[in-house]
């Protein structure tokens, strides 16, 4: 899961309780390094204990070679296709992909990859599956560069 839902968990958004309720009943609850960071940089100080307790309660998986590199790769490749993807979604991202794991969101406009499998989350907590959309297409100028 991104750093947007569980945001929310600690801010006590309603229906966000009953959302990683329901998702560590359907298994682990995962994220990646970068979320922890994430989550933590913006941690306030009364929070802390509460914070990380909800982390260690989470797998965290790590940044390493193949997730950087893909994320990279992730980077370049969308921006190619004019679509600025931020350090942070592509490693976000990239985990996903080289872990096949399912993606829950409160942006998924920020992963449209078509080879994950992304669940955006509303302000109430439900959440529904994405479709990707289509890579932009280039205009008439970009493609006479071709």
């Amino acid at each position: 899961m991104d750093t947007g839902i569980l945001i929310r968990y600690l801010r006590k958004r309603p229906g966000y309780y009953k959302l990683l309720d329901d998702l560590q009943q359907r298994g682990s609850l995962v994220i990646s390094a970068y979320s922890r960071i994430e989550i933590i940089r913006g941690m306030r100080e009364r929070e802390r204990e509460v914070t990380l307790n909800l982390l260690d309660r989470m797998i965290t998986f790590p940044v390493n070679i193949q997730n950087a590199d893909l994320a990279g790769e992730l980077i370049r490749g969308w921006r190619e296709k004019g679509f600025a993807m931020g350090d942070g979604d592509a490693i976000i991202a990239a985990t996903c992909i080289n872990l096949d794991l399912e993606l829950v969101t409160t942006n998924a406009r920020h992963f449209p990859m078509p080879e994950m499998v992304v669940w955006q989350a509303d302000e109430e907590g439900n959440i529904t599956r994405q479709i990707p959309p289509s890579p932009p297409s280039l205009s008439r100028r970009e493609r006479g560069k071709e």
